[in-house]
């Protein structure tokens, strides 16, 4: 098995998606919920390519929304492992926006979900044989 950090490391997952006019409210800027619905997924792909376990959401904590994500732009989500426990492990996700005809970027929205590893009954399973809760960040 890797060590802790190497294992972390290479979970980080990052994925780009355009926003185009299905995804976005009246107000032509990204819909919150689609915003979600992107950030869980990268957060689920990140723990599962740490863990390589099936892994259920059981939450998603303190997501902020900073700034609006205008349609016609890029986003970038990046997932990074940021604490494991014996059967769960949370995830922060950072989206960024980036204007498509320019080099602006900019932080728009952060959250937090925690995962559990679930065997085929659906029962939590260890994640790693170390039973001690580590944080990363």
């Amino acid at each position: 098995m890797l060590p802790l950090a190497d294992q972390i490391a290479r979970a980080e997952t990052r994925i780009f998606k355009a926003v185009f006019p299905n995804t976005t409210n009246h107000y032509d800027t990204l819909f919150g919920g689609a915003t979600l619905h992107m950030m869980d997924e990268v957060a689920f792909i990140t723990a599962t390519r740490f863990s390589r376990l099936k892994m259920v959401t059981v939450s998603s904590d303190k997501v902020d929304f900073t700034h609006p994500i205008p349609g016609g732009t890029l986003v970038e989500l990046i997932g990074n492992v940021v604490r494991v426990g014996r059967t769960s492990l949370q995830v922060r996700v950072e989206l960024y926006v980036e204007q498509m005809y320019s080099e602006e970027r900019l932080l728009a929205v952060t959250g937090s979900f925690t995962f559990v590893a679930v065997d085929d009954q659906r029962r939590p399973t260890p994640i790693r044989p170390v039973a001690d809760e580590v944080s990363v960040a």
